[in-house]
Formats: structure tokens, sequence, C-alpha cells
């Protein structure tokens, strides 16, 4: 059975900063809270400067479009997407409760001594109201875990699952491959070849035997081998393993 493949991820501690205000006619002055006869202050201030990154855990009605947002992400959820991609996947408009982000630190939003200055909140806003480009048409949002129960539903839920876990695979390499091996009956079994005199029938759509289908299994999904989702699944862990990805697969495999 093939060694099963780790994914670590590394953690950040979100680190916060005090600031103050110093009114200048209206204008707001923001400068760190350091003292000047704390003997860590220094240390500290230098840990902070370092820390370039916070951790966010998405939540329930999130997108990737409202949390870039709402953390004034420079480059908007595109950019987001791209330092986070290894993470959210393939599909950007699918994340899922739970989720950790990297948030690069100097993307937040107002400080607190602004946030408590109605006059340069007021300002501020007027300033976002001119300056800021046209909201992006192709944001994604967060679609809902329901898939229609056939061909198509099943495809698209096993993308989704192999985008979490990291294996690659598109539609139209999966569809391609499913209409070879079973033409899309979920129940398919072949009970004549080698595999199947060896006691082991290929089965489902993509025609996985038990102990490939055990052995490249996937979390999450059934352990039955005729469920469509686990079966589309395993097959898909077992080519990236062999082929690179069931994209490269175009015969027997």
């Amino acid at each position: 059975m093939p060694a099963k493949g780790k994914h670590r991820r590394s953690r950040y501690g979100s680190l916060t900063r005090g600031f103050i205000a110093a009114g200048t006619g209206g204008a707001a002055l923001v400068l760190p809270l350091i003292g000047a006869t704390s003997a860590g202050a220094a240390p500290q201030a230098a840990a902070a400067e370092k820390a370039d990154s916070v951790i966010y855990a998405v939540m329930s009605g999130d997108s990737l479009s409202k949390i870039a947002g709402d953390h004034s992400v420079a480059g908007g959820w595109k950019k987001l997407y791209q330092d986070n991609r290894e993470a959210v996947g393939a599909n950007p408009s699918l994340i899922r409760p739970g989720l950790e982000l990297t948030i690069a630190r100097g993307a937040e939003a107002k400080t607190e001594a602004e946030a408590e200055t109605p006059a340069s909140s007021e300002r501020a806003d007027r300033s976002e109201r001119k300056t800021a480009p046209a909201a992006e048409s192709d944001a994604p949002a967060v679609e809902t875990a329901s898939y229609s129960n056939d061909l198509d539903g099943w495809i698209k839920e096993s993308l989704a699952v192999m985008a979490k876990h990291g294996i690659p695979g598109t539609y139209e390499g999966i569809h391609r491959n499913i209409m070879r091996e079973s033409s899309g009956n979920p129940r398919a079994i072949n009970n004549w070849d080698s595999n199947a005199v060896a006691g082991t029938p290929s089965k489902g759509l993509l025609q996985v035997i038990q102990p490939t289908f055990q052995a490249y299994h996937v979390p999450g999904t059934s352990t039955d081998s005729y469920d469509p989702v686990a079966n589309i699944t395993a097959a898909c862990n077992y080519a990236a393993d062999r082929y690179g990805s069931i994209d490269n697969v175009n015969g027997p495999y």
C-alpha cells in the first residue's frame, strides 16, 4: 500500500499593537505604544515588526471577497486567494468554516484611534468612496454544499473534496475517464477480467478494485466503493499518485 501523503500547515500567532493619537487641528498622528521606561519594550516592538501575518479562521457566511474587504487586503480577494491557494484549493468560491487563511499584516482595517475620531472617520469614508475601485463583478461567493444527485453533481462534489486535500484533476478529465470506464453507471462492475478472476472485480464509476479503493480512500467520503463521490475521489487520488493526475489517464489504468 503506498504511503499516505501528509500535509502540514505552519501556524502563526496573532500579534497586536496598541496605538495612540495626538490631535493636531483635526489631523490624527498615529504612534505605536512603546514605553520608554519599560525594559522589555524594544524587544517586544522588534518582535511585532517581524510578525508579518495573522491567521484568520473562516466563519459561516464568509467569502474571500468579504474577508479581503473586512481586512482591507491590497489586491482584494484575488491577492488573498493567491496567498492561500494551497489551503483553499482550486475553487476560490468554496471555502468552509474553520479553514485558516493567512492575511498579511499591514492589510488591516482602520486603527482604533481613527475609529474613535468621528471627523477623521467621516473624512476617511469620503476618501474611500472617491478612490475605491468599482466592485469586482467576478468576486466569488461562498458556495453551499449542495450538489445534484447525478453525474454532474458527483463530479463537482468530488472536485470540492479533492481541492481540500490537494488532489489534482479537472471536470473534463474525470468525466472523460468515467464515460470510458462505466458510461456513468455508479453500480457498474467488471466480472470477467483478471481482477475479477482474482476475486477483486473493478467497481463503480471509475472501476476501482477494493484494495486500491482502501489504499487511496479519502477521509470524509463514504467507505462504500460504489458510492459515486468516494469512488471518484479515491480513483483520482490513485491516479495522482501514479500518473500525476486523472487528466493524464487516457486508457486502462
